[in-house]
């Protein structure tokens, strides 16, 4: 069976994303896939790439022809460079710079004010009633001795 790694599109009409599968030759594009190794976003900026390096490896070498553009893939990963026998190769795929940590700006006034909360009442009259009850009881039951 001849086995090819290529491109499965997905996404809408004009917004394509990829995913880089393991497929027989024989089979549709986006049909029936043996491995899923891989994402690849073409329209982020910059583009996002994402490869198993280690199932790419393996496929590589047990004899999986990839397409010319999965090949440019992984020359960019450095995957492909591994597999001819590059000891130096390494990954050329440019990041996203991290967003900076949004921060608030003091100088201006909230524009809602927390309220202050305001302390519960004591509450100590109950007990107290409570108390003289009992009182007037005990001196009931002494009256009546």
């Amino acid at each position: 069976m001849a086995v090819k790694i290529r491109l499965k599109r997905l996404g809408k009409i004009r917004a394509p994303y990829y995913r880089i599968v393991v497929a027989d030759s024989r089979t549709k594009r986006d049909g029936r896939v043996i491995e899923e190794i891989g994402k690849y976003h073409p329209t982020e900026e910059p583009s996002f790439i994402e490869v198993k390096s280690d199932r790419a490896q393996y496929w590589l070498g047990v004899g999986a022809q990839p397409s010319p553009q999965v090949e440019a893939i992984l020359k960019l990963t450095g995957d492909w460079g591994i597999f001819k026998g590059d000891k130096n190769a390494k990954s050329i795929v440019k990041t996203k710079e991290a967003k900076a940590e949004f921060v608030a700006d003091e100088k201006k006034k909230p524009v809602l004010k927390p309220k202050a909360e305001k302390p519960a009442p004591v509450v100590e009259a109950p007990a107290e009633a409570e108390e003289a009850p009992a009182a007037e009881s005990t001196d009931a039951t002494t009256d009546e001795a």
